[in-house]
């Protein structure tokens, strides 16, 4: 059996401490942080399984992308310098991205199953692709991609 995600980052985060690489050391504490925080948020402490601690990392890296956005339109390479650091860090425990072909057959079977007709179904088909993506593809991405097939 292989380790659970929470595993290899806290084994990881050991490593970088022992190699002394501060930028892998911080963001490998804030996503456990995160892990911890989410374990213990709710009416009653649990175990976050694979699926709800791959969420957190993925929100973790989405934050990130934004804050690089921010930084950069406020004149400030050097913020989005480290924040891109981050997300390079984050990204290398994030599923491979679907590309644009395998994520519009995912959502044209997820209309299928539905039998979504018009855009008032679309709640039901960004429920089944999300399901099925499971942080290998964006949001936005899915929704825009949900929006066009329902559209057209």
């Amino acid at each position: 059996m292989s380790d659970s995600l929470k595993a290899i980052l806290r084994t990881d985060l050991h490593a970088a401490m022992r190699a002394r690489e501060q930028v892998r050391v911080d963001t490998l504490r804030m996503v456990l942080t995160g892990i911890s925080n989410a374990e213990v948020s709710g009416t009653q402490a649990h175990e976050l399984s694979e699926a709800e601690t791959l969420k957190v990392v993925v929100k973790e890296a989405k934050k990130r992308k934004e804050s690089v956005s921010a930084y950069r339109d406020a004149g400030r390479p050097d913020l989005a310098a480290r924040e891109e650091a981050e997300l390079e860090v984050l990204q290398a425990y994030l599923p491979e991205q679907l590309g644009d072909d395998e994520l519009a057959g995912i959502v044209d079977r997820a209309i299928g199953e539905v039998g979504a007709t018009s855009m008032a179904q679309m709640g039901q088909v960004m429920k089944l692709v999300q399901t099925t993506v499971a942080g290998r593809a964006e949001g936005g991405a899915v929704a825009a991609m949900v929006r066009t097939r329902l559209a057209g």
